[in-house]
């Protein structure tokens, strides 16, 4: 597979203006996908962060393997970023995200108490990739509609800020990928879960994918799920025998968008698809 090259005008200019307004707040919040907890950060973005400090949110945690984001969060944790994982979507993500951002920042409050400086609200700006449900997590926290909702990434376009709580401020920036994809997994495993656009990638790769790693690691979702299908096949074949017996005949376009979709909605349960050991080849 070729390397992948999306990077359209509105996320060029994003980056801009991370780059310019970081100084402007105490920390950042880095929003990836709980089902791809590496994946899904953007190295883009991680170089312009630094060292400023940081709250790693795993989102969409009801949708990923419980299993596998404790051990994400415990690694994370191992190397001093403080991690928290949730779902944007209750109510309890509000309290859960402000008293990690407490915790995070409490050595500077204390400094600044010390010198009679007293800091009413921390301000933070909320980074990530498209679809990782940063809009969610905006509303959820402003506790009213205040960013635009899409299920196709890249539709929050503007940046803004936002009052959160007498705790917090927020300043939102649109879903910003990074120019290119030279890894093709991490292409494959954002396009399964629908970080990417559709048309960048042959929809039958990324069947062919999904397949194989539930096969793989969830085999027993993936049989309850689509109880026709034999595992013993390889991928291709699981798609001829799997289209025909769900009488589509030759139409093997409407399998691979049965399969992504119900993927994406959760319908083959929760998963995870990063494990602690590529972490080799990120180093």
């Amino acid at each position: 597979m070729a390397t992948i090259q999306w990077f359209p005008g509105h996320m060029s200019k994003a980056r801009r203006q991370v780059q310019e307004s970081i100084k402007f707040v105490d920390f950042v919040t880095i929003l990836v996908d709980a089902r791809l907890p590496l994946s899904s950060q953007n190295p883009m973005l991680t170089k312009i962060v630094g060292d400023k400090p940081k709250l790693l949110i795993l989102n969409k945690a009801d949708l990923a393997d419980p299993n596998l984001t404790k051990e994400w969060q415990a690694y994370f944790e191992s190397q001093g970023i403080k991690t928290l994982a949730i779902n944007s979507k209750e109510q309890s993500a509000v309290k859960k995200v402000t008293e990690a951002a407490k915790k995070l920042m409490a050595d500077k409050l204390a400094r600044q108490r010390e010198r009679g400086i007293q800091i009413e609200t921390l301000r933070t700006m909320i980074i990530g990739i498209p679809n990782a449900g940063k809009s969610t997590l905006m509303n959820r926290l402003a506790g009213k509609k205040i960013a635009i909702v899409g299920n196709k990434p890249g539709v929050t376009k503007g940046q803004q800020w936002l009052k959160s709580n007498k705790d917090l401020e927020i300043l939102d920036t649109p879903g910003i990928l990074w120019p290119k994809f030279e890894d093709e997994m991490v292409a494959l495993k954002l396009a399964l879960t629908g970080a990417i656009k559709d048309n960048l990638l042959p929809m039958d790769e990324v069947t062919i994918f999904g397949l194989n790693y539930f096969k793989e690691h969830y085999p027993k979702a993936l049989q309850e799920r689509f109880k026709q299908l034999d595992l013993e096949l390889e991928a291709p074949d699981m798609i001829m025998d799997m289209t025909q017996k769900l009488g589509f005949r030759e139409d093997y376009d409407r399998f691979y968008s049965l399969f992504v979709k119900e993927v994406r909605d959760g319908r083959l349960g929760r998963y995870t698809l990063d494990g602690l050991e590529e972490l080799d080849g990120h180093n």
